[in-house]
Protein backbone atom coordinates (compact mmCIF):
# COMPACT_ATOMS: atom_id res chain seq x y z
CA UNK A 1 0.00 0.00 0.00
CA UNK A 2 1.57 3.64 -0.85
CA UNK A 3 0.89 5.80 1.64
CA UNK A 4 2.17 9.39 0.30
CA UNK A 5 2.33 12.01 3.32
CA UNK A 6 -0.11 10.52 4.99
CA UNK A 7 -0.43 12.28 8.21
CA UNK A 8 1.06 15.54 7.15
CA UNK A 9 -1.81 17.66 7.94
CA UNK A 10 -3.09 15.94 10.89
CA UNK A 11 -2.76 17.40 14.44
CA UNK A 12 -0.37 14.81 16.92
CA UNK A 13 -3.19 13.31 18.87
CA UNK A 14 -5.03 12.41 15.54
CA UNK A 15 -1.57 11.30 13.45
CA UNK A 16 -1.03 8.77 16.73
CA UNK A 17 -4.24 7.19 16.09
CA UNK A 18 -3.77 6.58 12.15
CA UNK A 19 -0.46 4.95 12.84
CA UNK A 20 -1.94 2.83 15.31
CA UNK A 21 -4.25 1.87 12.57
CA UNK A 22 -1.83 0.97 9.99
CA UNK A 23 0.17 -0.84 11.90
CA UNK A 24 -2.71 -2.74 13.20
CA UNK A 25 -3.91 -3.45 9.59
CA UNK A 26 -0.52 -4.24 8.74
CA UNK A 27 -0.29 -6.69 11.46
CA UNK A 28 -4.06 -8.33 10.38
CA UNK A 29 -3.52 -8.38 6.74
CA UNK A 30 0.48 -8.96 6.60
CA UNK A 31 0.40 -5.53 4.93
CA UNK A 32 3.60 -3.68 3.54
CA UNK A 33 3.64 -0.21 3.31
CA UNK A 34 5.55 2.59 0.95
CA UNK A 35 5.36 5.30 3.68
CA UNK A 36 6.34 9.00 1.97
CA UNK A 37 6.54 11.39 4.35
CA UNK A 38 8.53 14.49 5.70
CA UNK A 39 8.28 14.02 8.89
CA UNK A 40 11.56 12.17 9.97
CA UNK A 41 9.92 11.52 13.67
CA UNK A 42 7.08 9.63 12.16
CA UNK A 43 9.33 7.70 9.20
CA UNK A 44 11.56 6.62 12.47
CA UNK A 45 8.82 5.34 14.14
CA UNK A 46 6.74 3.08 11.50
CA UNK A 47 9.86 2.58 8.96
CA UNK A 48 11.85 -1.01 8.87
CA UNK A 49 13.36 0.48 6.13
CA UNK A 50 14.33 4.08 5.14
CA UNK A 51 15.11 5.13 1.37
CA UNK A 52 16.38 8.88 1.61
CA UNK A 53 15.72 10.74 -1.98
CA UNK A 54 17.20 14.00 -2.95
CA UNK A 55 16.01 15.51 -6.01
CA UNK A 56 14.40 12.46 -7.41
CA UNK A 57 17.46 10.11 -6.38
CA UNK A 58 17.97 7.66 -3.99
CA UNK A 59 20.96 8.09 -1.96
CA UNK A 60 20.93 6.16 0.97
CA UNK A 61 18.97 3.05 1.75
CA UNK A 62 19.44 1.36 5.21
CA UNK A 63 17.37 -0.25 7.96
CA UNK A 64 15.48 2.54 9.99
CA UNK A 65 18.03 2.23 13.17
CA UNK A 66 20.93 2.25 10.58
CA UNK A 67 20.21 5.27 9.18
CA UNK A 68 19.28 7.18 12.29
CA UNK A 69 22.24 6.15 14.51
CA UNK A 70 24.70 6.62 11.46
CA UNK A 71 23.65 7.96 8.64
CA UNK A 72 26.06 8.16 5.57
CA UNK A 73 25.11 10.39 2.72
CA UNK A 74 25.88 14.21 3.33
CA UNK A 75 22.31 14.60 2.75
CA UNK A 76 21.45 11.94 5.38
CA UNK A 77 23.14 13.27 7.83
CA UNK A 78 22.08 16.99 7.74
CA UNK A 79 18.62 15.57 7.67
CA UNK A 80 19.05 13.59 10.67
CA UNK A 81 20.53 16.34 12.57
CA UNK A 82 17.12 18.29 12.14
CA UNK A 83 15.74 15.75 13.42
CA UNK A 84 13.95 16.85 16.89
CA UNK A 85 15.13 15.17 20.25
CA UNK A 86 12.73 14.18 23.06
CA UNK A 87 15.02 14.64 26.13
CA UNK A 88 15.07 18.88 26.52
CA UNK A 89 18.59 18.44 28.02
CA UNK A 90 20.33 16.65 25.42
CA UNK A 91 21.40 18.80 21.90
CA UNK A 92 22.72 17.70 18.90
CA UNK A 93 24.36 19.52 16.28
CA UNK A 94 23.03 20.93 13.39
CA UNK A 95 24.08 20.53 9.75
CA UNK A 96 23.26 23.70 8.06
CA UNK A 97 23.21 23.45 4.15
CA UNK A 98 24.72 25.68 1.71
CA UNK A 99 23.23 27.61 -1.35
CA UNK A 100 19.75 26.31 -3.26
CA UNK A 101 18.19 23.41 -3.94
CA UNK A 102 19.00 23.11 -7.61
CA UNK A 103 16.31 22.70 -10.03
CA UNK A 104 14.72 18.97 -10.92
CA UNK A 105 14.32 19.78 -14.00
CA UNK A 106 17.58 21.11 -14.79
CA UNK A 107 20.17 19.26 -11.46
CA UNK A 108 23.75 19.86 -11.63
CA UNK A 109 26.32 17.28 -13.33
CA UNK A 110 27.93 14.51 -11.44
CA UNK A 111 26.19 14.02 -8.00
CA UNK A 112 23.25 16.10 -7.58
CA UNK A 113 23.84 17.36 -4.26
CA UNK A 114 27.56 18.19 -4.49
CA UNK A 115 26.83 21.81 -5.22
CA UNK A 116 25.31 22.03 -1.39
CA UNK A 117 27.45 19.30 0.02
CA UNK A 118 29.74 19.88 2.69
CA UNK A 119 31.62 16.95 1.85
CA UNK A 120 32.37 17.00 -1.66
CA UNK A 121 35.75 15.77 -3.58
CA UNK A 122 36.83 16.90 -6.87
CA UNK A 123 35.15 13.94 -8.68
CA UNK A 124 31.48 15.02 -7.63
CA UNK A 125 30.74 17.40 -9.88
CA UNK A 126 31.91 15.03 -13.07
CA UNK A 127 30.79 11.93 -11.68
CA UNK A 128 27.02 10.25 -10.81
CA UNK A 129 27.67 8.39 -7.84
CA UNK A 130 26.07 4.64 -7.66
CA UNK A 131 24.18 3.47 -5.16
CA UNK A 132 26.14 0.85 -3.70
CA UNK A 133 25.95 -1.46 -0.41
CA UNK A 134 28.44 -0.48 2.30
CA UNK A 135 27.60 -3.48 4.48
CA UNK A 136 24.36 -4.87 6.38
CA UNK A 137 22.09 -3.80 3.75
CA UNK A 138 23.14 -0.39 4.23
CA UNK A 139 23.63 1.47 0.96
CA UNK A 140 24.72 4.85 0.17
CA UNK A 141 25.37 6.93 -3.30
CA UNK A 142 28.56 8.71 -2.23
CA UNK A 143 31.76 8.79 -3.72
CA UNK A 144 32.78 8.95 0.01
CA UNK A 145 32.91 5.30 0.18
CA UNK A 146 34.53 2.26 -1.15
CA UNK A 147 33.81 1.16 -4.80
CA UNK A 148 32.72 4.38 -6.20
Amino acid sequence: MVCDEPVSALDVSIQAQVINLLAQLQEQLDLSYLFIAHDLSVVQHISDRVAVMYLGRIVEIASADALYDDPLHPYSQALMSAVPIPDPDQRRDKLVLQGDVPSPLSPPTGCSFHPRCFARLDVCPRESPVLQDVGGGHQVACHRYPGQ
